[in-house]
């Protein structure tokens, strides 16, 4: 087995070329860049018919196949459960001698800013108060105590263990793949113990394609959040406009400075920036919690805890449900975004999990980071949420998403001050997530090479940008939403085959 997979690694070398300095997998990188320069200059010369294209994807998707992004994200859960409590948790990626590169915060501190930092501070907010108003699964919005309930539950439900289920499948598939059976760190090879040899071929070529495509529309999501939001906060605080044309600049800005983080390479660019981001997130948790209704939100933090349990069933169904709206417009979308980014967070999550057990990797790319977004829905969102009903306080339930937060805080001490910190902590997270997918990008690009040139991550990085700016411009969120749950469905079929590679992987390591 080793001396095959071995081989294989080799055979992807030779695919490689080396071109102006670069060292690219020659079909992978090529038909990756050409697709996505083409849908950027389609998109920008045809920006309202590029609009209607997207929104009428969008709604076919999400109507013809709510069941299979449904049972999948369900699916990838009690995998992950099952293999981190088995007999397989015990193997250790990297080998049974093999010691972690970083510490458990350093670690967790990465993954987490990779992995939801933008979406959580634009939807940390909005989605408890939108939800109870807005009630899911049928609760009547006049009954409030059940309202707040289930408005907190299907908040968490979108940002807990569904999502990180999906990262952990690809990053523990990637990460044992590469540390314990010598193969290339890229998508393919974890498709080895299924398809043999024609990893390396045509077969792999278009693994490796949709996972470039899937992470490059996956992360222009998460910049246009962000784009989005520091608008809001530059609006809210300074005046500036809110347009399209303030989204491209900052876009553009932005990440110019994450190119420098790119330069920097990861120790010293995303671990110190993922660590920064950690500490201020940390801080404006402790402020709201402190400056807030304090019992309240540590009344609420224990409460969403037992009804994030409770909902979890009903809400992880898709049968029987008249709140298709509800399904279609948030969970589908959240569970192909999350699809779409799982190349990205379970490529970096795999490239900084060395010497980590399987069960410790599960643990901590499931559980941990599930409790601290409860944590943080829960503070953020149950200020707001006691802001609604104790003090008729309607300014975050009447705002624009992109103010939901700054709207908050609007109730609390210091808020001037605070809502700036925001957008600085706001725009790191948009380098990290910027820096990060650019090292994904290329790492797949050059054949699962971890010491591509520089050149190669400033290149995905800078088309990152691009994408993200054309679809802004080609219909906004909605267009950017639209891409990525597009190419989640191919690519949310492809987890399934991987899901069983891993397993039957796993399973000859202990055997």
């Amino acid at each position: 087995m080793m001396d095959d997979t071995q081989d294989i690694g080799h055979e992807i070398g030779e695919h490689n070329i080396q071109v102006f300095g670069f060292d690219i997998h020659q079909p992978v990188f090529l038909i990756s860049a050409i697709l996505a320069v083409t849908v950027v200059i389609a998109t920008l010369m045809f920006q309202e018919q590029a609009a209607v294209f997207f929104a009428d994807i969008r709604s076919w998707i999400t109507v013809n196949f709510d069941w299979f992004f449904a049972i999948s994200a369900d699916f990838f859960i009690l995998f992950c459960l099952v293999v981190g409590w088995s007999k397989l948790g015990k193997v250790r990626l990297g080998g049974n001698d093999a010691r972690p590169d970083y510490s458990n915060a350093g670690w967790l501190a990465m993954l987490f800013a990779a992995g939801v930092g933008i979406g959580l501070m634009f939807y940390g907010v909005l989605e408890p108060v939108t939800h109870t108003i807005n009630t899911p699964l049928g609760i009547d919005p006049a009954d409030t105590a059940k309202a707040r309930e289930v408005g907190m539950s299907a908040a968490i439900f979108h940002w807990g263990l569904h999502a990180w289920a999906i990262y952990a499948v690809v990053g523990l598939a990637l990460a044992f793949f590469c540390f314990n059976r010598g193969m290339p760190l890229t998508l393919r090879s974890a498709f080895y113990p299924l398809f043999g040899k024609a990893v390396w071929g045509t077969t792999g070529h278009v693994v490796d394609v949709v996972a470039v495509l899937a992470t490059l529309f996956g992360l222009a999501v998460s910049l246009g959040l962000g784009a989005e939001q520091i608008n809001g906060g530059l609006n809210y605080l300074f005046g500036i406009p809110i347009g399209n044309t303030a989204k491209v600049i900052l876009i553009a800005l932005i990440i110019s400075i994450a190119l420098m983080s790119v330069i920097a390479g990861l120790d010293k660019g995303v671990k110190r920036l993922s660590e920064i981001n950690m500490g201020l997130a940390a801080t404006l948790w402790l402020f709201v919690l402190i400056a807030g209704p304090t019992l309240v939100i540590l009344a609420t933090i224990i409460n969403s805890l037992f009804d994030y349990i409770y909902y979890l069933p009903s809400l992880s169904s898709w049968i029987g449900r008249e709140d298709t709206g509800f399904i279609h417009a948030w969970t589908i979308f959240y569970w192909a975004w999350w699809i779409s980014w799982s190349p990205f967070v379970g490529m970096f999550i795999a490239r900084i999990s060395y010497g980590r057990t399987v069960r410790e990797f599960v643990t901590w790319a499931l559980v941990i980071p599930t409790l601290i977004g409860l944590v943080w829905i829960s503070t953020l969102g149950g200020a707001a949420l006691d802001q609604l009903f104790t003090d008729g306080y309607m300014g975050v339930a009447e705002s624009v998403p992109e103010l939901a937060l700054f709207k908050m805080l609007e109730g609390l001490p210091f808020s001037a001050i605070v809502s700036s910190i925001c957008v600085f902590l706001i725009a790191i997270f948009f380098i990290t997530s910027a820096d990060s997918g650019s090292l994904v990008m290329d790492t797949i690009t050059a054949g699962g090479k971890m010491d591509a040139p520089v050149w190669q991550r400033v290149f995905w990085c800078a088309l990152a940008g691009l994408v993200a700016t054309a679809l802004m411009l080609g219909g906004g969120i909605n267009s950017l939403q639209s891409m990525t749950i597009s190419i989640a469905l191919p690519f949310g079929i492809l987890l399934w085959f991987l899901c069983f590679g891993l397993l039957k992987g796993l399973r000859e390591e202990v055997n």
